[in-house]
């Protein structure tokens, strides 16, 4: 009865192990400038060794000042060197997608020149599959 004990026992921390540690995929954050493309998913981002890789959309919901409501998005990102990206939207099909985000979620974004000295996201793509689960790091 005890070897059964253990045997199952031993099974449900594999399986439980896998669960969390396993099917992580790590992207760190990568923004290539020349073809206007970013990309990195947001937990790697959040668990990097340096300090300022960060990679998300959201939408921001405003009141015009004459009872209408004006929303648009942004998605931003910057990576391990530095270099840094932000685009902004309202296109609702993209306020859509940008809905879909979890905390967890691989982000891409393109973006083109929108004519102003800034840049409008064109493209935004989340995706939030299960091995996108937290790998967890242990400091010594």
């Amino acid at each position: 009865m005890k070897a059964r004990y253990v045997l199952i026992s031993a099974i449900l921390a594999l399986f439980s192990s896998i669960a969390v540690a396993g099917r992580v995929v790590s992207v760190p954050v990568s923004i290539d400038e020349t073809n206007m493309f970013a990309q990195g998913d947001m937990w790697t981002a959040r668990t990097a060794d340096n300090d300022v890789e960060f990679i998300g959309c959201g939408i921001r919901v405003l009141e015009d000042g004459v009872g209408g409501i004006f929303s648009f998005g942004f998605c931003q990102a910057m990576d391990a060197d530095e270099a840094e990206i932000q685009c902004f939207t309202e296109n609702p099909d993209l306020l859509d997608a940008m809905k879909a985000t979890s905390s967890y979620s691989f982000v891409s974004f393109s973006w083109e020149d929108d004519g102003f000295g800034g840049a409008e996201c064109v493209r935004i793509g989340f995706s939030t599959q299960s091995w996108y689960l937290p790998n967890i790091k242990v400091k010594n």
